[in-house]
């Protein structure tokens, strides 16, 4: 490694940092192989729940059978089945199996591992900065996730022949910034290893690893291909995208675009986002909200879905 002194010239400074980037993101692929990997300490049920969604021969009645080894669990399924935005006939359900059938065997695995990511985030045990770091991604998450929903719900007003749905587009909004509680945990593991990396470098390598440790994560619990777009930002099954279709990716950059917007912030001057005319209504309604009725709306959003 050069003396410490070349790391202020920048071609030293990049890289080093791209070598930090690349280990860091080795370390989290090595866990996913190795079956170690550090999320959320995820339930047995949810790891059970997972393998289900990989068999072809599951059903309704094995997931719900499973998720009544969780009472928790079970609850917080037939309640978001519930919520408004998950029951759009507007019909109570109190059993576990109703709850599943109205839902699907893939949303309830999906509703479950994002509502304990976000457990996570809000109650992890890493020291200060990096705990920080995950309430901060915490909050961001669900104003990305909230307006991915309202985005979506809007869209459809103008062109109700899309296959997205808000639920979902709320889902890949949680999802996107997943690998960030890997990548942290792989910190503590490295400093507690009796190595150093001062935790302003840190940052710069979570943020330019989370979405590669994202979308492995993603992959590897076989999560499909709009939640692997969202989580990536990048168009990673082109041949399946029609030319006039929106696609939960457009929507999260769209989202991400009123976000910059909304908070003054300077990077929307190299954020570009692709807009159909419908695409354009609904960002020119939007960014015209005043602050207060946007973040209205946000909530209205993230309340009517239990998240």
């Amino acid at each position: 490694m050069p003396h410490v002194s070349f790391f202020w010239l920048k071609p030293e400074n990049d890289k080093i940092l791209t070598g930090l980037q690349s280990e860091f993101h080795a370390l989290v692929k090595d866990a996913i192989k190795e079956n170690r990997l550090k999320l959320p300490p995820i339930p047995d049920v949810l790891t059970e729940l997972q393998t289900l969604c990989n068999r072809d021969d599951s059903t309704v009645r094995d997931a719900a059978t499973l998720l009544l080894n969780d009472p928790g669990m079970t609850a917080t399924v037939i309640k978001t089945s519930n919520t408004m935005m998950f029951n759009r006939r507007n019909i109570v359900c109190h059993d576990i199996q109703t709850a599943v059938s109205r839902l699907g065997i893939f949303r309830v695995r999906d509703i479950i591992t994002a509502k304990t990511v976000l457990d996570i985030k809000l109650n992890s045990s890493f020291d200060i900065e990096c705990k920080s770091l995950l309430l901060n991604s915490a909050t961001r998450s669900r104003q990305l996730a909230g307006s991915m929903a309202l985005i979506t719900q809007n869209l459809l007003q103008y062109r109700p022949e899309l296959k997205i749905e808000p639920e979902k587009a709320l889902l890949a909004g949680l999802f996107a910034d997943i690998g960030l509680f890997s990548l942290i945990h792989e910190y503590q593991n490295y400093l507690d290893s009796g190595n150093f990396l001062d935790i302003n470098f840190a940052k710069y390598v979570f943020e330019h690893c989370c979405n590669r440790s994202s979308l492995d994560i993603l992959k590897h619990w076989g999560f499909d291909e709009d939640y692997l777009e969202v989580a990536c930002n990048k168009r990673f099954f082109p041949a399946h995208k029609k030319e006039d279709d929106i696609t939960y990716l457009d929507v999260a950059r769209m989202a991400n675009h009123l976000l910059l917007f909304k908070d003054n912030d300077d990077a929307i001057d190299e954020h570009e986002v692709e807009l159909d005319l419908a695409g354009a209504e609904v960002m020119f309604t939007l960014t015209n909200l005043p602050d207060e009725e946007f973040n209205s709306q946000i909530n209205h959003v993230l309340l009517s879905s239990g998240f």
